[in-house]
């Protein structure tokens, strides 16, 4: 397993964040007792276990299913969820050449189609030390393919870059929802 080095480069990245998750800007909704708001998150993200048991489709046909899941939550997003790669059917998925993707906090990720379906799922090939528990885990698109925590089909985060897994009960505004361009 690799583990990357924090650059300048990426620390300056961290650090433009204004909102970690202390102070919130006057357009964040207050959560009620049984929600969550995304800017409770905090930056750096934080990993916690996941209770309920996660589930990924693509038509009929399930792709991961998981009671060991990890979620990834930061600041403004929704979170991501990630399952043990023992618990994905790694036959339906296809690397999708070298093509890479840089996160500042959790590292360098490959994208795969999931049954033929383009860009559908990532995996973490090498991390920065705070996030090598999800080295090599596979995280899922909700925007392409049908995506459950318990039995709640969750909704994709807004924007199309995303793969924040939305729930009912989450508060926002959500980073990738029109007019959050400039966070």
């Amino acid at each position: 397993m690799e583990i990357l080095a924090v650059t300048e480069a990426v620390a300056d990245a961290r650090a433009k964040w204004r909102f970690r998750g202390v102070d919130r800007p006057e357009f964040a909704l207050t959560a009620s007792r049984n929600e969550e708001s995304v800017w409770d998150y905090p930056r750096p993200p934080r990993i916690a276990e996941v209770a309920e048991r996660l589930r990924v489709l693509c038509g009929e046909l399930l792709i991961a299913e998981t009671e060991v899941g990890l979620r990834v939550m930061e600041t403004a997003g929704a979170p991501t969820y990630y399952f043990p790669p023992e618990d994905v059917y790694r036959l339906h998925l296809t690397m999708q050449g070298q093509a890479r993707s840089h996160c500042e906090w959790k590292g360098h990720a490959v994208n795969f189609s999931v049954a033929g379906v383009h860009d559908a799922a990532w995996s973490y090939t090498s991390t920065y030390a705070e996030f090598a528990s999800i080295h090599g885990w596979f995280a899922f698109f909700p925007a392409r393919l049908d995506c459950y925590v318990g039995t709640e089909r969750v909704v994709a985060q807004s924007g199309g870059y995303y793969g924040g897994w939305v729930t009912g009960n989450l508060c926002g505004p959500i980073k990738g929802e029109p007019g959050t361009e400039h966070w």
